[in-house]
């Protein structure tokens, strides 16, 4: 079985020098770039599982890399930065980019992140057909949700969000992604969503005002719990 690749592209050695044997340990093939040109030339020119980016790079920005490689493959991207505005969380997440972990970060979280992603890439060839979480299952052919083995009734706007969401699972979807599989248009009003992520919670939380599948990332989107 082929170890799963991944490419580490940051400029701090301290970082890297931590992150290379931890992952190397689990497993997992790494290589490392320090800047953003040669993240873009490695990306394009090896067969990778995952990409853990640096926004911050010396000679071009993260974003810029995941904008030029987005126009030629689909590697999952998470972003490792320690850039905590709101604003470069979404324009990296537009840009193409699958996850986004701020730094500081903990070995535990960053790991379940590569699971889900690399989850993700081995399911991108064929539609996914079913999601288990906990006491959430969905069969996508056939429209279906159950918690606890029951039916649940979903409005078509419920359903199309969760879908997404589900389809993304582990992985932050943002506001605008969200927003457009519900209405289809380009809008900003992230109410619309409020509202019907709270319908949701209503229908698959044991706790709607403590919830544990469906999770709020704030000012960027929600995120459903990885499936299992």
């Amino acid at each position: 079985m082929t170890a799963t690749r991944i490419l580490i592209a940051d400029d701090e050695p301290s970082l890297v020098a931590v992150l290379q044997p931890v992952l190397s340990a689990a497993g997992y093939e790494v290589a490392a770039v320090a800047d953003g040109k040669g993240a873009v030339a490695f990306i394009l020119s090896h067969d990778l599982d995952v990409v853990l980016l640096d926004l911050g790079l010396p000679d071009i920005d993260g974003k810029e890399v995941i904008r030029r490689v987005r126009e030629h493959v689909a590697t999952p991207i998470i972003v490792i930065s320690a850039r905590h505005l709101e604003a470069e969380k979404i324009a990296a997440l537009d840009e193409g980019a699958d996850d986004y972990v701020n730094k500081p970060f903990e070995i535990g979280e960053l790991m379940a992140r590569i699971r889900a992603a690399t989850r993700r890439r081995g399911t991108t060839t064929a539609p996914m057909a079913f999601y288990r979480a906990g006491p959430l299952a969905i069969d996508f052919p056939a429209r279906r949700v159950l918690y606890d083995g029951e039916t649940i009734k979903l409005s078509p706007k419920e359903w199309e969000l969760l879908q997404v969401l589900a389809r993304s699972a582990g992985q932050v979807v943002t506001h605008k992604r969200l927003l457009a599989a519900g209405w289809g248009v380009e809008t900003t009003e992230t109410q619309y969503l409020r509202v019907y992520i709270g319908l949701l919670r209503q229908k698959i939380e044991e706790d709607p005002s403590d919830p544990r599948l469906l999770l709020t990332e704030p000012g960027v989107g929600y995120r459903l719990s990885a499936a299992e």
